[in-house]
């Protein structure tokens, strides 16, 4: 079994988690790279605290007492307008401070978004091969069941 925690952006603190949690439990999007078999248990949900991010510091320390062994990032962060300018930092520091992993994503990508983000300028090829690229691995027709 592996304990996921859920960050979510500022923007959507008051979001009831659905698509989320859809996803957790149908090992789509983010939650695709883990065997269809693997019971996934979500062991903390909250939000980033808004800009500049100031839960980023404190919430993995809550959800490691909880015992995750990854983070999940909410897609609304990836593909949200704007993206989550620190959504890198983040990372990094959750990553090295609390030794955790984190994943970019949560849901699918909405197509909704998808089509409007790859004719934005800032939406390059190395951002969305580094970064997102299990998201977009995603069927089509499950794309579009999150629109």
């Amino acid at each position: 079994m592996t304990k996921i925690g859920i960050i979510i952006c500022g923007r959507y603190q008051t979001c009831g988690g659905g698509k989320c949690l859809r996803a957790l439990k149908n090992h789509e999007g983010g939650f695709a790279t883990y065997p269809k078999e693997e019971d996934l248990e979500l062991v903390g949900f909250s939000y980033c605290g808004g800009c500049p991010g100031g839960n980023i510091e404190y919430v993995p320390a809550e959800m490691k007492k909880n015992g995750v062994d990854v983070i999940h990032f909410a897609t609304g962060m990836v593909v949200g307008y704007p993206p989550c300018p620190r959504i890198r930092q983040f990372k990094e520091f959750i990553e090295t401070h609390y030794e955790i992993p984190v994943v970019l994503g949560t849901h699918p990508i909405p197509m909704k978004y998808l089509n409007t983000h790859n004719k934005l300028s800032f939406w390059n090829t190395a951002y969305r091969e580094k970064l997102i690229a299990h998201l977009l691995n995603e069927k089509k027709e499950i794309m579009l069941a999150y629109d």
